[in-house]
């Protein structure tokens, strides 16, 4: 068994019927390099059936602890049962990619049974041109962005022939603990609560006011401003923080409020060569293009819909701090930044080295914050009490009648540069569809895939009937970075090209 931290934790404690905890991705396949060129759901299985034991998550069941007396732990479930993880469904002809984002919203909206393991993969028939699809669905207390890409680089190869995977021998897992075992190690960790919490507080009061969830709480910034000249009282110390990060508010928009049960998504794919010609250019990096290409989508968004604030947006970036030591190990390892992005800009280029800016100050800030801060907030509330107090912030902070912690999420995945295949079938694409929280019903997330960046949109219903108009204004916004290339390096293009298929 494996206990869960106080981070996974979390991802389970914020959840309900309106905020699913899981995150998803939608990758398109062309079946006709697979066998007899067909994909199909028995060959999917068979896929994952030889490569179960490199999958331990894919068996992880929760068994809670009486009373939540501690954290979970995960189990291999002994009633393991693959097929209920393995769904297949058509779209109506002729099918097309509205049709496809709206089903996939639809499932991506539904949480997971946690009573099985925390994953599901659903085979997506009646594309144009043969095509299929495939979305799963991984559970956030499960993996994070880079655990998920371990993941996928087991279930994926490199050439459509794929490779031989043995499958060693092993017994049947044990059963599952009864309840007067589990309080039992409930009973026996209790005494390592108090210390965990006295180490973990002092590290994270200072920087509670970096925490997109807590930010916003009146009283969170009076303390950890008080903590903060407690440590630069004590000798030798410093407190590292950089008060910009702190005063950073966000403009209450239309896309922060309380979720509802429903989601919208959209998605496309546009030219990494690209961007990477722009940051070669302009001498920054991918990731200050990606999100200047968010901001930019996000001001012409948001003012066709008169809805744009004077004032820049705050994004929430994820980070990971998984070390080399922790590759494989699954699990959450990751840190959050605060970046104010250039939505207030209409100048591309000035938007461009606004956007460099802010994530070179935010990195700054990044660096000066602990990595296991997110953790170490969470140790100073007693498991017994953690789902409790999950609700409760989200209630606080989303009632702030002028101002929302973040206005929406950020993420930068890197993928393989190569052409990837499950089961033969060649993958043209992979769109991340990731999870949004009460007070941020937007995410934009990307991920870099053999020659482009493929954008999944994910947003509450209420905000967007149609997301759609926003992933074309991803395209406007780097066709307006483009344009501000010499002719020589564009190629002669004046707009941004979509990336080719691999």
């Amino acid at each position: 068994m494996r206990q869960l931290t106080s981070l996974d934790t979390q991802f389970l404690a914020m959840e309900n019927s309106r905020m699913p905890g899981h995150v998803s991705a939608l990758a398109i396949y062309d079946p006709s390099t697979a066998p007899g060129g067909e994909l199909t759901l028995g060959t999917i299985r068979q896929t994952i059936e030889q490569r179960l034991h490199l999958l331990p998550p894919f068996r992880w069941r929760l068994v809670r602890v009486p009373f939540d007396l501690d954290y979970p732990y995960w189990a291999q479930d002994p009633d393991f049962d693959l097929d209920f993880h393995l769904r297949e469904l058509a779209l109506p002809e002729p099918g097309d990619e509205t049709m496809l984002a709206e089903q996939a919203a639809r499932i991506i909206a539904r949480p997971l049974d946690q009573a099985r393991p925390l994953w599901e993969l659903y085979l997506i028939h009646g594309l144009p041109d043969g095509r299929k699809a495939v979305l799963t669905k991984f559970h956030h207390a499960a993996i994070d962005g880079a655990s998920g890409a371990e993941i996928f680089g087991i279930l994926l190869d490199t050439t459509p022939e794929g490779r031989v995977v043995e499958t060693p021998t092993s017994g049947a897992p044990a059963p599952l603990p009864g309840q007067l075992g589990m309080l039992g190690r409930g009973l026996t960790g209790l005494p390592r609560q108090p210390l965990r919490a006295l180490r973990s507080i002092p590290r994270a009061l200072p920087h509670l006011d970096t925490i997109p969830t807590v930010r916003t709480i009146p009283g969170v910034g009076t303390l950890a401003g008080m903590s903060r000249r407690v440590v630069r009282a004590l000798p030798r110390t410093t407190d590292g923080g950089i008060l910009e990060g702190r005063r950073l508010h966000a403009p209450r928009t239309a896309i922060n409020g309380r979720l509802t049960p429903h989601r919208r998504a959209a998605f496309t794919r546009l030219s990494l060569d690209e961007v990477k010609a722009i940051k070669s250019h302009f001498g920054v990096t991918v990731n200050d293009v990606v999100v200047t290409i968010c901001a930019g989508a996000l001001r012409s968004w948001l003012a066709e819909r008169g809805e744009l604030p004077a004032e820049p947006l705050l994004a929430l970036v994820p980070v990971s701090v998984r070390t080399r030591e922790q590759l494989g190990t699954f699990g959450n390892r990751v840190s959050t930044m605060v970046v104010p992005i250039p939505t207030d800009e209409a100048d591309p280029e000035r938007r461009l080295h606004r956007a460099h800016e802010a994530l070179r100050n935010a990195k700054e800030r990044h660096r000066a914050v602990p990595a296991t801060v997110l953790q170490d907030a969470n140790h100073a509330i007693p498991p017994a009490l953690f789902a409790r107090a999950a609700r409760v912030t989200a209630r606080v902070a989303t009632s702030h009648p002028s101002q929302a912690a973040v206005n929406v999420i950020i993420s930068n995945v890197p993928g393989s540069p190569a052409p990837l295949y499950i089961a033969g079938a060649r993958q043209e694409a992979m769109f991340p569809l990731s999870g949004i929280i009460d007070g941020t019903a937007l995410n934009l997330t990307v991920m870099s895939y053999c020659g482009g960046l493929d954008f999944g949109v994910v947003a509450d219903r209420d905000v967007a009937a149609d997301l759609f108009p926003l992933t074309e204004a991803l395209a406007g916004a780097q066709a307006e970075l483009v344009g501000l290339l010499p002719r020589r390096v564009r190629g002669g293009r004046g707009a941004a090209q979509p990336a080719a298929v691999c």
